[in-house]
């Protein structure tokens, strides 16, 4: 029994999962293991240090999966932006053909990819927020919950919530994203009106993983309690995994006089590179979620889709239809 959704159909993929685009890990050994899984793969752009970079890199997937994977592009507020256009144009030159897009006021990219031919994944935190893409023109929306890593938003959802309200307004297809890592929560998502799912920490515990043996294991001890939520005050919430570094963040945060350049030497994007490459917990962020407590293993990318693939038939066609009481004969 396959698991064909519209997002399988859509992207061409054999699987209903896709790799979040994740800073400093969304790389070419990543991306390719997935796709080649039957999953999407995710290169991030701005993990590379110039749009040549990117086209490089997208080049080096290209050379390590036949099958499809994407591009995600996250525009966020800056005194000294990115060249997100430089960027996108990269992205458009390569042939990629599908782009996740994250972050702030994407209508301008969105718009550009659409007008190539390229479907568009815009990931989400707010039903509000979905419903915008949605009229912007976006292919699929990945609605993000309250327990993922990353950006959650303001407005504290989960995604038991948040994503049976989207399904509820969203005629286009969606990607639940937040809190997955299994069968369980594949199924469960299908069945709260997403039609597939978006997994980021789950894919940092992996072989292919191009980061320190240490974070991954680190991520595999860790329950779902450890997490901190930073940037509150500053109304740019981020979850990261409970460090030593991040308990320092929230510590320095409380005080009420605190501004952000208080944190700043803590919070750098350098130092969060540091340490994924590194493995060194100290040196500085690592970004994770709450389904840390649900990781408890460091498969291969085949091996765990294979498993929440298998794990989710499973539970469709025997443990959900034994609920089902037939009527008499």
């Amino acid at each position: 029994m396959a698991l064909a959704t519209r997002v399988t159909r859509l992207l061409g993929i054999e699987h209903p999962i896709v790799q979040g685009g994740m800073m400093w890990v969304g790389r070419a050994e990543l991306a390719s293991a997935v796709s080649n899984a039957g999953g999407l793969g995710m290169l991030t752009a701005l993990t590379q240090p110039t749009p040549d970079d990117l086209r490089r890199e997208i080049e080096r997937c290209r050379g390590m999966t036949d099958k499809p994977f994407g591009v995600n592009l996250t525009i966020l507020p800056s005194v000294t932006p990115p060249p997100y256009a430089e960027y996108r144009r990269a992205i458009i030159d390569s042939g990629v053909r599908i782009v996740e897009t994250a972050g702030h006021r994407p209508q301008e990219h969105v718009e550009d990819f659409k007008a190539h031919g390229i479907t568009v994944i815009h990931k989400c935190t707010a039903v509000r927020h979905a419903l915008s893409a949605e009229r912007m023109g976006v292919d699929i929306i990945s609605i993000d919950g309250f327990e993922c890593a990353g950006h959650p938003g303001e407005d504290d959802i989960p995604g038991l919530i948040l994503i049976p309200a989207a399904a509820d307004k969203v005629k286009i297809p969606m990607l639940a994203s937040g809190g997955f890592a299994d069968g369980r929560g594949l199924v469960a998502a299908l069945t709260l009106g997403a039609e597939g799912i978006n997994m980021g920490t789950r894919f940092c515990a992996t072989v292919e993983a191009p980061i320190h043996d240490a974070i991954k294991q680190l991520i595999v001890s860790n329950d779902e309690r450890a997490t901190n939520l930073i940037f509150r005050r500053f109304h740019n919430t981020g979850r990261v995994a409970k460090t030593s570094v991040s308990d320092q963040v929230v510590e320095i945060s409380a005080r009420p006089d605190a501004v952000f350049e208080d944190i700043r030497p803590l919070v750098s994007g350098a130092k969060g590179r540091s340490a994924l490459e590194t493995g060194d917990l100290d040196a500085g962020l690592i970004w994770a979620g709450q389904v840390q407590g649900l990781i408890h293993d460091v498969p291969t990318c085949r091996q765990l889709i294979e498993r929440i693939v298998g794990d989710a038939q499973n539970l469709i066609a025997a443990r959900l239809s034994g609920f089902v009481k037939q009527g008499d004969a």
